[in-house]
């Protein structure tokens, strides 16, 4: 076999291989946006989802996304769309109708599980888009900065493509590898450290904390914060999940004593939420004066 054939035989096995190693979820999405094709607002959500997912594929940061919710209307639409093609009592008409109805439940769940595919298969928790990336950055300014609990790097890694000149540690205990694919696939160089030794060790030399999806199980983000209160008060801290709901312990929400200024909020403007958690971006009063 001459060379050139030979790479184009390898080039077909990498393909079929990337194929049969397709998540089951996108293969799912991929399914359904060929049965919808005939309906642009369910295929609107499917190709925002499966459009993210190819950036975070490829190691870029994705868009915002919509609601993935589905139209309120949207079995009247299918139902017109399919006595638009067929007579009723037409058998062809109520199998086509039968396959759309029993699809539209599953694809409501597949949508609103988004989140929980960029989890498990990502180690992505707080859904960080490009122009909230780019809003972060411009707020930040290029002031030093450490972010805790980084995961695997998301955040950094936005304020990084940004600024090249931004100085920002980016660290975290590691300690949820063994449990998901948090930590495991790193878009940017982390340093092992858990959030109070981060601090302790840089809490000297930068402006701004991020923590971004602190756990709700115990209260590590509270003994943060203290320590920033009693250590470092010139230290601002911004906290990035949703108050009162999916993150953080709630010691913390009852005295972080949060606050969101017009600066702040452009930046919360781009942190679009798409399903039922309304993550948003805070400042954390550091110090106790």
């Amino acid at each position: 076999m001459n060379p050139k054939k030979l790479k184009q035989l390898k080039k077909r096995v990498k393909k079929a291989h990337q194929i049969v190693n397709e998540p089951s979820y996108i293969q799912e999405l991929n399914t359904y946006r060929d049965l919808f094709d005939d309906f642009p607002p369910v295929k609107y959500l499917i190709n925002n989802v499966l459009e993210s997912d190819r950036l975070l594929k490829n190691g870029l940061l994705p868009q915002p996304l919509p609601k993935l919710l589905l139209p309120d209307n949207i079995q009247d639409t299918i139902f017109k769309k399919v006595n638009e093609q067929f007579p009723q009592g037409d058998p062809r008409g109520d199998k086509l109708w039968n396959k759309y109805s029993e699809a539209l439940p599953k694809l409501d769940k597949a949508l609103r599980n988004y989140r929980d595919y960029l989890e498990e298969t990502y180690g992505m928790w707080s859904y960080v888009n490009a122009p909230f990336a780019k809003a972060l950055s411009d707020y930040l300014g290029g002031a030093p900065t450490l972010e805790i609990m980084a995961g695997n790097g998301y955040i950094s890694k936005g304020l990084r493509n940004n600024n090249a000149t931004q100085k920002i540690f980016t660290t975290d205990s590691q300690a949820w590898v063994k449990e998901n694919e948090t930590g495991k696939h790193p878009v940017t160089k982390i340093e092992k450290l858990d959030a109070l030794k981060a601090i302790k060790k840089y809490g000297d030399e930068v402006e701004y904390v991020i923590m971004s999806w602190a756990p709700d199980k115990g209260e590590i983000d509270w003994d943060v914060l203290q320590l920033l209160r009693s250590t470092y008060p010139e230290v601002k801290l911004l906290v990035i999940g949703e108050k009162d709901g999916a993150t953080n312990s709630k010691k913390f929400w009852q005295e972080a004593q949060l606050s969101q200024d017009d600066e702040l909020q452009k930046v919360n403007a781009n942190l679009h939420s798409f399903d039922l958690i309304d993550e948003q971006i805070y400042l954390a009063k550091s110090s106790r004066r």
